[in-house]
């Protein structure tokens, strides 16, 4: 739910799961083929298992970090992990490049840029459930354009404040 200024989308899980399934159908209905599907950790995880899952591929993951200051609300220094983790042999062939948005469009732009100067990867398609009206990087699929650029609450944004504590008082354990 978009709030009535503009700067706030609220997500719920079934919206969130509901989006990742349209992806899912936007990038087959492209009748792009593709070998394996790359998702950026950690706000691609979740698409990114889902798109595998239903494309029955292989997921690799690289971890990026931009979000840390502030409680996560401030962008950062990009932070790039040096090496692609993947279920067997390497990246390579056509890529399927999976994140949950693209905000500034910081974070694709240097990840695109570094897979393309790999020679094993033949072609480089990248896909999002949201693009901001500010991304200076607009990915290949996407779900949802959002032009006024709000600040995106995904439903397991509550985990990043909830600790073990919080789980025992509310199991009882």
């Amino acid at each position: 739910m978009l709030t009535d200024d503009g700067k706030h989308l609220y997500v719920s899980w079934e919206e969130y799961h509901q989006l990742t399934e349209r992806l899912a159908l936007k990038v087959y209905h492209s009748g792009w083929e593709f070998d394996q599907i790359l998702c950026l950790a950690r706000g691609g995880l979740r698409p990114g298992d889902v798109l595998s899952r239903v494309f029955d591929l292989p997921l690799g993951i690289m971890a990026t970090s931009s979000y840390r200051d502030d409680g996560g609300t401030l962008q950062g220094r990009l932070d790039m992990a040096q090496y692609i983790t993947m279920p067997k042999g390497e990246l390579a062939g056509r890529v399927l490049l999976v994140d949950d948005l693209a905000d500034s469009g910081v974070t694709l732009r240097a990840v695109v840029g570094r897979l393309r100067s790999m020679p094993a990867i033949t072609e480089l398609r990248s896909a999002v459930l949201w693009v901001k009206g500010v991304s200076s990087y607009i990915p290949d699929y996407y779900v949802e354009a959002l032009p006024t650029s709000p600040w995106i609450h995904q439903p397991f944004e509550d985990y990043d404040t909830l600790r073990p504590e919080d789980l025992g008082k509310r199991f009882s354990v």
